[in-house]
């Protein structure tokens, strides 16, 4: 076996069952790995540089294929009702066929950190077959000193082989495809699955498991601070716009996706961002645009022009999921520490295409709790396969396939930390308005940009507010610069009686999702749910 690169002396690769491999390369830099994936025609360049890659019939996360090992590690801690389980036996045999699997095969190591608060970051390692993958990884999350490398232990190893196949009989799985976390072991193994999402999310449903005891609240969102050092939060599902609202030019950038909350402030969790590409452009979102055509930058099912390398964010037709993969200091404004303090505003993304939800809301703490465990967004039909029409999707947390621990015990931490630190809370509708998809528009993103720095600069908790009829929680009246028929979405329908119909549907979508949470909650949150009672009064 050949190794090339950096790394810790003390290694026993006979240990890490890797011993099989013709080679492996460690902690190749950027630019090393970059002509790697082309050499092996992994990838081509893109206009300007970025390496511009597709990923097979996976062009999203599998969820589906995810385990958790059921062991006396996690009999009793991991919220079985919401993963998968895999038997101890089952994941011995996945392991060890993982290892056989990599005899031959030219592998790449990166050692990284997942966290930016040294107290609570945890060291990874990621092992891939794909120098692409490497890339991306190394971009995602945060690099070591280089003499680091010399004494580096890892507390979490991530083996991801997509040209392995699971057997469904042998291993326990659903299909070929397999992402199986071990925490007795803090292994992960990745297979039959070429889309570098699973890696990156794998550190992070980790990280959901292992932060909550030592009392660090793990959050599936942006962050941003302003000149003040105040930081704000931004909850949301995919698509929502935890990226592109939280990459403000007057605001320091957090991080795009992943943060720790403790009793010091937030960290990022990640050191580049992740961002969807579908009609991406220079004007909406210049500074994620821009990345796109800097050398490094991942294209990852972005259709790319055969002649000029232009990639094209209106196409489609490959998925809807195409992104562009890139480190933090490609955003001119983004934060070289990934710090800040505790935040005084947290924003809930949701795409409601149901067009019911005002573009802002201001929320109780109670309210607030209630809206972090629902964890409401739509989905629309070709933003995923089989979806057809309009669906909602309630992903608790605003997170629900990265959370291994019971949403409770998330929804405790969050409660603590408003209440210690006095958070003010809002809910912001970046979906629809005028009428449900299909009849409305898209809420413009002028509007909601200028709502946000209105309640992020603290003006807009001066004006009038109203008590929306049917959430019950506070939506302005005015706002300066912003038409104010905007602010109340039934008066932007052309048919009220067709709004309030929409809006029993969505508030009964509300009611039968939460009821598997009443038994965890106080009679507070359960007072603030929205009901069909309290719009009738």
């Amino acid at each position: 076996m050949k190794s090339t690169g950096r790394f810790n002396a003390d290694i026993d690769l006979a240990d890490l069952g890797l011993s099989r491999a013709a080679t492996i390369h460690f902690n190749l830099n950027e630019a090393q790995l970059y002509e790697m994936a082309l050499r092996r025609q992994e990838g081509q360049v893109a206009k300007d540089g970025p390496l511009a890659v597709t990923t097979g019939k996976h062009t999203g996360r599998s969820a589906q294929d995810k385990f958790i090992v059921r062991d006396s590690t996690t009999e009793d801690s991991v919220w079985w009702d919401n993963n998968k389980a895999m038997t101890p036996a089952s994941f011995a045999t996945l392991k060890r066929e993982f290892m056989a699997h990599t005899e031959g095969l030219e592998l790449f190591v990166q050692d990284l950190y997942g966290g930016a608060d040294e107290t609570y970051r945890i060291k990874v390692r990621v092992i891939t077959e794909f120098a692409w993958h490497a890339l991306f990884i190394r971009h995602m999350l945060r690099r070591p000193e280089i003499q680091d490398l010399d004494k580096f232990k890892p507390g979490l190893t991530i083996v991801n082989l997509p040209s392995f196949s699971a057997n469904p009989e042998r291993h326990e799985v659903r299909s070929q495809t397999v992402i199986a976390i071990n925490f007795a072991e803090d292994l992960v193994l990745i297979g039959g699955s070429e889309y570098a999402g699973e890696t990156k999310k794998s550190v992070f449903s980790t990280l959901n498991y292992y932060l909550p005891p030592r009392g660090v609240m793990p959050m599936h969102c942006s962050a941003n601070a302003g000149s003040d050092g105040s930081s704000a939060l931004f909850f949301g599902l995919s698509g929502t716009g935890k990226t592109t609202l939280s990459s403000d030019a007057a605001r320091q950038l957090i991080g795009d996706d992943e943060h720790g909350w403790s009793d010091d402030g937030i960290f990022n969790i990640e050191g580049g961002c992740y961002a969807k590409t579908i009609k991406l452009s220079a004007d909406a979102e210049p500074e994620i645009y821009a990345t796109t055509h800097r050398w490094g930058s991942v294209l990852e099912n972005v259709m790319i022009d055969p002649d000029t390398r232009e990639p094209d964010f209106d196409d489609g037709s490959l998925t809807e999921n195409g992104r562009v993969a890139y480190p933090l200091h490609y955003i001119s404004n983004a934060s070289p520490t990934g710090m800040a303090g505790h935040p005084q505003n947290i924003i809930m993304l949701t795409a409601d295409a149901f067009g019911v939800l005002p573009p802002i809301a201001r929320l109780t703490p109670a309210q607030a709790m209630y809206h972090f465990l629902s964890g409401y967004t739509a989905k629309v039909a070709g933003t995923e396969k089989g979806v057809a029409g309009t669906q909602a999707t309630f992903s608790t947390c605003f997170g629900a396939p990265f959370m291994p621990r019971h949403p409770s015990v998330y929804g405790n931490l969050l409660k603590d930390r408003i209440a210690s630190h006095g958070a003010t809370c809002w809910l912001v509708n970046t979906g629809w308005t005028g009428g449900a998809y299909g009849t409305g528009h898209r809420m413009p993103i002028k509007v909601t940009r200028a709502l946000l720095s209105a309640a992020l600069d603290g003006s807009l908790k001066s004006v009038n507010m109203r008590t929306d009829p049917w959430f019950g929680f506070e939506v302005p009246e005015q706002v300066p610069g912003i038409d104010s028929s905007i602010l109340n979405p039934r008066s932007t329908w052309d048919d009220p009686a067709a709004y309030d119909e929409q809006a029993r549907k969505l508030i009964t979508m509300f009611s039968e999702n939460f009821e598997k949470f009443e038994p965890h909650v106080d009679a507070d949150i359960m007072a603030a749910a929205p009901s069909l009672r309290q719009a009738a009064e």
